[in-house]
């Protein structure tokens, strides 16, 4: 089985505010970051879209049998994905007080595409500490904040080896 960790964040200026989400995919041999701006969004939405995004991304590859290991520094990503989706598909996207689930479209999505990976691959979830040296969780942070920003940030695609943060 291949191995691929996955680290995501989302950042927002302002909530809602600008935007931004980053994904790094530290693959064996090769490295892809991914991020995008967006304006008018919480940070939440940004946690839950540089998951989506990443999800989407792995779908496109068509990958198959791979350890795909998430990491997110989100508390509500993390407990969401873990602990309540499975509840709120049950209960028509309604939280246990019977409101709306907020940001259901983007919970939909990774669900959606998290039941089309687990076909193939396996998936683990992990929460990391924010903001505690872990190199790569930091650098995505970097690429949210910096889009969010409105910094140019140069996203890198090539070799492990070649990888330098």
């Amino acid at each position: 089985m291949h191995k691929i960790e996955v680290y995501t964040d989302g950042s927002s200026l302002g909530n809602p505010g600008r935007g931004g989400w980053g994904a790094i995919f530290l693959g064996q041999k090769n490295v892809v970051e991914l991020g995008e701006k967006h304006n008018d969004v919480t940070n939440n939405q940004m946690e839950l879209l540089a998951v989506a995004k990443a999800f989407e991304f792995l779908a496109e590859k068509n990958i198959k049998d791979y350890l795909i290991l998430i990491k997110s520094d989100s508390k509500y990503f993390i407990d969401g994905i873990e602990k309540w989706i499975i509840d709120w598909q049950n209960n028509n996207w309604k939280t246990a007080n019977k409101k709306p689930v907020k940001n259901q479209n983007l919970w939909k999505q990774i669900l959606e595409f998290k039941i089309f990976l687990e076909t193939d691959n396996k998936l683990i979830f992990e929460h990391v500490k924010a903001h505690s040296g872990i190199k790569y969780n930091e650098r995505v942070d970097d690429i949210a904040r910096m889009l969010a920003g409105g910094e140019k940030i140069e996203l890198f695609e090539g070799k492990r080896l070649d990888y330098k943060i």
